[in-house]
C-alpha cells in the first residue's frame, strides 16, 4: 500500500563466525515505496480514501458441473439443428411446390397442344376428304366410304329382315355407286391439277442452276448453257400460257415461239410452226378467243413436248423417266397377273415376306378402291417418325428402312394390338415404336409400342429388364418372338442390301459430275431379279 515502510535486515559486513557478535546481530534500515493504485488492495480508512464508483458486487451463483454443462450445450445444439432442419424442410417443400406448379402448367400446355394438334389433324383430314388431290387423299376418302358402308350394313341387318332388308341393301348399293362416281369425278379434276403442277415442277427443275457445296462449306450455284437454254424455254412457255392478252401481245409471243422452234428442222417443229401460222391468221381475221382455245392448247402441248425432248433441251435428259436408249427397257421386265401386262420392276410393290412378284401397283390400287379400301396414312406418318428417330442414333440402322406401311401396320395391329403396352392408349397418332434395348439396332424383335411420353421416358433406361420386372419383360419377349417369326427374312435382306451397295464401286462425284448432274451423281444399282412361282 502507498506509504508502506519496509524493514530490510542485512548481515554486518565481515561477519564470518557463528559465535561472534557480528554474526548474531543485524543492521536494520527503513525504505519507503509507493505502489500503483490499480493493483492495491487498500480499503478506505482514516487517512486514506479510495473511490468505490467502479466497484462491482459479485454474488456467487450455482455451481455447474461438467455433465450439466455438456447437457446444456447438447440442448442448444438440438435447438440449432431443429431450426436448420426446419429451414431445409421448408426449402424442399417449396421446391416440390414449384415443381408441382410447373408440372400442372406443363400438363395444361401439353393438353392444349394435343387438343390443337388433334383439331389441326381433323381439319386436315376434313380438307383432304372434301378436296382430295393425291393418292393418299383418295385412299382416305375410300376408307371413309368403306366405314360408312359397313356401318349402314350393320344397321340394316340389325333393324330389318326379309324383303325389306334386300330393298335396303339395294338402295345402299345405289348410294354407294353414286358416291363412287362423285369420287371419280373429283379424281379427274385432281389429275388435271396435278398434271399442271407436274409440268410446272419439270420446267423449274430444268431451269434451276447447278448447286454444290464448295471447299469452304458454302453452297455454290452456277448457270450452264443448258440451264440458260432451259430457262429461256420456260419463259417462252409461261408467256404462251398467259391469258387475256391483246392481239399484238399474242402475235409477239407467237413470233418469238416461231423463231425458237425454227432452230431445228423436224416433224415436231414443222407442226408447231404450222399451228402458229394458223393462229396468227385467225387472229388477223378477228376470231373470238373462245374459238381459239383448242388451237392454243395444241400449241402448248406440242411446245411442252418440244421442251421434254433431250435433243432440244439437254436438261430434260436428267428428269425423264423413260430412258433415251430403248434397249434398257428390256431389262427387269415382269408379268403382272392382274392386268396381264409386262411392266418394269419399279411398277411392283413388294412386302418384306413376299415370295413372288404378284400384281403391279395399279392393280393393287384398283383392288383397294373396289374391295379393301385401306388407309395407311396413320402408319405412313408413324413410319416417317420412326425413321427420323433412327437417323438420329446414327448407328447404321437398316431394317426400319426396308419396312413398308403394310408391314408396320401388321406389326402394330397384329403383334402389339394397336395399343400401348403400358397404358393401353389406342390413338395411333400418339403411339410410336421405340427400341426395347437402346444399344441394339431397331427391329421387329427389338421394339415396343408406347405413347410419345412413355417412349421419351423409356429411352432413358439402360437396362429395361431391371426397370419393368420379369412378368412384363416376359410379355415383351413373347411379342418379340412373334415379330421375329413373321419378319424372318429381314436380317438376310438387310445384309444382302448392305453387301451389294458396298461391293459396288461408288466414288464421290467430281466437280464435273456435280455440274453435269446438279450435285447428284447417277448410280445404277442392279438388284437381283425375283423369280415367279408357277
Amino acid at each position: 500500500p502507498p506509504g508502506t515502510v519496509f524493514s530490510l535486515l542485512t548481515k554486518r559486513p565481515g561477519s564470518s563466525g557463528i559465535n561472534a557478535e557480528y554474526g548474531q546481530t543485524v543492521v536494520s534500515r527503513h525504505v519507503r515505496s509507493q505502489t500503483t493504485s490499480d493493483t492495491s488492495t487498500q480499503m478506505t480508512k482514516t487517512g486514506c480514501w479510495v473511490s468505490d464508483r467502479q466497484d462491482k458486487v459479485i454474488i456467487p451463483g450455482k455451481y455447474v458441473t461438467a455433465d450439466e454443462k455438456f447437457g446444456y450445450m447438447l440442448r442448444q445444439v438440438i435447438v440449432l439443428q431443429s431450426y436448420f432442419r426446419r429451414w431445409k424442410a421448408q426449402k424442399y417443400v417449396n421446391s416440390i411446390r414449384q415443381d408441382h406448379i410447373r408440372r400442372i402448367e406443363w400438363e395444361k400446355k401439353e393438353e392444349e397442344r394435343k387438343r390443337k394438334e388433334k383439331e389441326r389433324r381433323l381439319k386436315e383430314e376434313y380438307q383432304r376428304r372434301m378436296q382430295p388431290l393425291s393418292k393418299e387423299d383418295f385412299d382416305l376418302v375410300y376408307h371413309a366410304l368403306e366405314l360408312w358402308r359397313r356401318e349402314e350394313i350393320e344397321n340394316i341387318n340389325a333393324t330389318k329382315s326379309g324383303p325389306e332388308r334386300k330393298a335396303a341393301l339395294a338402295g345402299l348399293m345405289d348410294e354407294e355407286t353414286q358416291l363412287i362416281a362423285s369420287i371419280q369425278r373429283h379424281k379427274l379434276i385432281a389429275k388435271k391439277d396435278n398434271g399442271k403442277k407436274a409440268k410446272r415442277q419439270f420446267l423449274e427443275k430444268c431451269a434451276a442452276p447447278k448447286e454444290w457445296i464448295g471447299f469452304d462449306g458454302m453452297p455454290t450455284k452456277m448457270d450452264t448453257p443448258y440451264t440458260m437454254r432451259a430457262k429461256d424455254l420456260k419463259m417462252t412457255y409461261d408467256s404462251l400460257e398467259k391469258r387475256y392478252l391483246t392481239r399484238e401481245e399474242r402475235l409477239d409471243i407467237l413470233l418469238q415461239l416461231k423463231l425458237t422452234v425454227k432452230e431445228h428442222d423436224c416433224k415436231l417443229t414443222k407442226d408447231i410452226v404450222e399451228l402458229i401460222d394458223r393462229e396468227a391468221d385467225l387472229l388477223m381475221r378477228g376470231s373470238k378467243e373462245a374459238n381459239l382455245e383448242g388451237l392454243r392448247q395444241r400449241i402448248s402441248t406440242l411446245f411442252l413436248q418440244y421442251i421434254k425432248t433431250p435433243l432440244f433441251n439437254a436438261e430434260a435428259a436428267n428428269l425423264l423417266k423413260v430412258p433415251e436408249d430403248p434397249s434398257s427397257l428390256r431389262k427387269d421386265i415382269y408379268f403382272c397377273r392382274g392386268c396381264g401386262n409386262y411392266l418394269p420392276s419399279t411398277d411392283f410393290e413388294l412386302t418384306t415376306n413376299a415370295r413372288s412378284i404378284g400384281r403391279c401397283r395399279k392393280c393393287k390400287n384398283l383392288d383397294s378402291e373396289g374391295r379393301l379400301r385401306e388407309d395407311f396414312s396413320r402408319y405412313r406418318s408413324l413410319l416417317q417418325s420412326i425413321r427420323g428417330t433412327e437417323e438420329a442414333f446414327n448407328d447404321n440402322s437398316r431394317i426400319i428402312f426396308l419396312l413398308t406401311e403394310a408391314d408396320l401396320r401388321y406389326l402394330a395391329e397384329n403383334i402389339w394390338g394397336a395399343q400401348s403396352v403400358l397404358s393401353q392408349w389406342e390413338d395411333t397418332y400418339d403411339l410410336t415404336l421405340v427400341r426395347w434395348n437402346r444399344r441394339l439396332e431397331w427391329s421387329p424383335w427389338n421394339c415396343v409400342l408406347l405413347t410419345n411420353e412413355e417412349a421419351r421416358a423409356h429411352s432413358k433406361l439402360v437396362k429395361p429388364e431391371e426397370a419393368y420386372g420379369p412378368v412384363f419383360t416376359q410379355k415383351i419377349k413373347y411379342r418379340h418372338i412373334l415379330g421375329k417369326q413373321y419378319f424372318a427374312s429381314m436380317p438376310k435382306l438387310a445384309d444382302y442390301m448392305s453387301k451389294n451397295l458396298t461391293s459396288v464401286n461408288m466414288p464421290l462425284p467430281s466437280n464435273a459430275e456435280k455440274i453435269m448432274y446438279g450435285g447428284k451423281k447417277k448410280e445404277n444399282v442392279v438388284l437381283p431379279a425375283l423369280t415367279e412361282t408357277k
